[in-house]
């Protein structure tokens, strides 16, 4: 069975008195532990694909199934469940808070969770010391460079370790350097068993991934794996 299906989805925003189709009858099926990168231009529709796959955004029509339930069944108490226990975010922008630390950054979803303050703190710091920042575990986000930022997110996005990571262009606002060692953490969360979508411009991360997607206009134009 594929961890997710998405069957004929469709979104479509107001804008003014009109509509405008973000995404025209996407169908796609994702199997345990791939690696797929989705590339296509501005205004394809990639970031509203994935947040769909994630679970932060309902499709106009159509099914979205994990693990073959239908998660336009579940309540919103069981969709923020859902998000929190099986799916982590790595975004472009981090959306770190600047009034925390990184530690306590990455303690977040374990707080809302409902783990002790203790057993939070381990967990965090172990997964800080996974993205090679366990020294700035007290260092607030103004204090990092901006590829210790990201590598923060990425630790927050995995210390509960999900089933599935998905990231809207983890590495577009770093470094060549900056951008290596997000890659390098992407293929190691693979290599784990977790499986990773994400949307990017960076080749590299087309290259090591093991399936390419490419969405145009809204739709799949190029589905090929490698």
């Amino acid at each position: 069975m594929a961890m997710l299906v998405l069957d004929d989805i469709r979104k479509v925003y107001p804008k003014g008195p009109s509509l405008v189709a973000a995404l025209r009858g996407v169908n796609l099926s994702v199997s345990k532990g791939e690696f797929v990168c989705i590339t296509g231009p501005s205004g394809s529709g990639k970031s509203t694909l994935l947040n769909i796959m994630g679970a932060v955004d309902w499709p106009s029509s159509g099914r979205y199934l994990f693990e073959g339930r239908d998660l336009s069944r579940l309540t919103d108490a069981e969709m923020a469940r859902f998000r929190n226990r099986r799916v982590g975010f790595v975004f472009q922008s981090f959306n770190l808070l600047v009034n925390l630390t990184a530690l306590e950054n990455v303690c977040l979803p374990l707080t809302y969770r409902g783990l002790s303050r203790k057993e939070s703190r381990a967990r965090a710091l172990e997964a800080l010391s996974r993205v090679g920042l366990s020294d700035r575990a007290n260092h607030y986000p103004d204090q990092l460079s901006g590829g210790e930022e990201q590598r923060v997110a990425f630790a927050r996005a995995i210390v509960t370790e999900p089933d599935l990571l998905i990231a809207d262009e983890p590495t577009g606002n770093l470094d060549s350097h900056a951008a290596g060692q997000v890659v390098r953490l992407m293929k190691e969360a693979n290599a784990r068993g977790t499986t990773v979508v994400l949307a990017t411009h960076n080749l590299e991360l087309v290259e090591v991934a093991s399936r390419h997607i490419v969405l145009q206009e809204g739709t799949i134009r190029l589905d090929s794996a490698s």
